[in-house]
């Protein structure tokens, strides 16, 4: 997924820090208190809704004050770590679910609990809101602002006339109708198939929907008997179903189709299906080769057992440990985590919301979101999970996997020997933890 970026550990001087920050405490007068408060996931669009959410708290709380720094999205999780490292420049922080263990492990982020005890704000979350503000220790270090969630955009008309009813539910659904739409002499092919950058993520995914009724919700790597679930004999029926899309539905040159390659496939016309994220639904909502009559999305795909799996991606924010203004930061945390505010940052940035009131929303309840909806309002169904992108080891991982996958593709390793390889790899690294 695009937004699934790894944290990086290399360090950023301080003087730079202090310069992105303007200065490491900013002066107070009147009881006034101005906020520091950085975001990871840059953009301009982005920024812009973000400082007019920030105008409408300093309104409301006219003691308060808010400074955005918004460093560049390739930069930022960098000079955080730095900032919150030197204890200075910043009150509220944007936590991802890549960077919220590190960042706590080293006592970077302030358990928010205390703060947060009181607010009425948790009973208009979703259950996955709420799962995803606690720990499993019962800590919050961030309340999430939004999900990045995998579901299946399809090409109606051409589901319609090959004959069947609706769109894909399984993985082997997928696979039947990618076949039968595909054909090269028209350009037209079943499947948006990633085989160059991330293309770990969607073999993963598919082999947690086959191991679903055994697999470890808090680390979506391992089943509940300890063993990794590239060990499972599920598994290997995944891997059969995934890399026949490639051979059979997708076209050629996917071999090396990352995200930008996948979605151009899709929003040009050419290919039928594609598994992605919800903010590919303004990308294609854009596209000048298909009408919105001509596509839609529809639930993430689930494995034999009727159970999809949803690896959940997402952030949020958080009060940085060293912080002096930790009651002002949760409450400006509060404000972007309720009512007009929370609906605004996720419709504009194109996010499955926190609230559970967006059922009730037309934006949320017709056309291409639909599907989201539905997830959210059946999770034992579409089952949420945690990866173990908090690993130390995670780049390590997927430069791994990439790799292999891409073996896989050209002939030069069996899913076999695929299989074996993953397994043994999280083995020995959980025995080495």
């Amino acid at each position: 997924m695009k937004k699934r970026l790894v944290l990086s550990l290399v360090g950023i001087g301080l003087a730079a820090t202090l310069a992105l920050s303007g200065c490491s405490a900013p002066a107070e007068s009147g009881g006034k208190v101005t906020l520091q408060m950085v975001e990871s996931l840059t953009n301009p669009v982005r920024t812009k809704v973000l400082k007019g959410l920030i105008a409408d708290f300093e309104k409301a709380n006219p003691k308060i004050s808010v400074d955005l720094i918004s460093p560049p999205t390739d930069q930022a999780d960098q000079k955080i770590q730095q900032m919150l490292q030197s204890g200075s420049g910043v009150d509220v922080v944007e936590v991802r679910d890549i960077t919220v263990g590190p960042f706590s492990t080293n006592g970077w982020l302030s358990d928010m609990s205390s703060q947060l005890k009181g607010w009425k704000g948790w009973g208009d979350l979703t259950e996955n809101a709420v799962k995803y503000a606690k720990n499993a220790k019962g800590k919050t270090y961030y309340v999430p602002y939004g999900f990045y969630g995998l579901s299946l955009f399809y090409r109606t008309d051409l589901v319609k006339a090959a004959g069947f009813d609706g769109p894909p539910a399984s993985w082997s659904d997928l696979l039947h109708q990618a076949t039968a739409l595909q054909n090269p002499a028209k350009n037209q092919f079943g499947y948006a198939f990633r085989g160059g950058t991330n293309a770990n993520s969607n073999v993963v995914v598919a082999i947690e929907a086959y191991v679903a009724k055994k697999l470890d919700h808090d680390n979506a790597f391992k089943l509940t008997n300890g063993k990794t679930i590239f060990s499972a004999p599920e598994a290997a029926d995944a891997l059969k179903t995934y890399f026949t899309l490639f051979s059979k539905a997708s076209p050629p040159s996917s071999v090396a189709w990352g995200y930008p390659e996948m979605v151009q496939g899709f929003s040009s016309g050419s290919t039928a299906f594609l598994l992605q994220d919800p903010e590919v639904i303004a990308t294609v909502g854009e596209s000048d080769a298909i009408t919105p009559a001509q596509w839609s999305t529809a639930p993430l795909l689930a494995g034999p057992s009727g159970i999809a799996v949803q690896p959940m991606a997402t952030a949020g924010w958080g009060t940085a440990a060293k912080s002096t203004h930790k009651a002002e930061a949760a409450k400006l945390i509060e404000f972007l985590s309720e009512g007009k505010a929370s609906t605004t940052f996720s419709q504009k940035n194109s996010l499955v919301p926190i609230l559970k009131s967006a059922a009730d929303s037309p934006f949320y309840k017709t056309g291409a979101w639909a599907s989201y909806l539905t997830m959210t309002e059946h999770p034992d169904k579409y089952v949420s999970v945690v990866q173990p992108r908090d690993s130390a080891w995670w780049t390590e991982w997927i430069q791994k996997s990439d790799s292999e996958v891409q073996k896989v593709l050209i002939g030069q390793m069996t899913q076999k020997e695929l299989l074996a390889s993953w397994d043994a790899y999280w083995t020995d690294k959980w025995k080495q933890k």
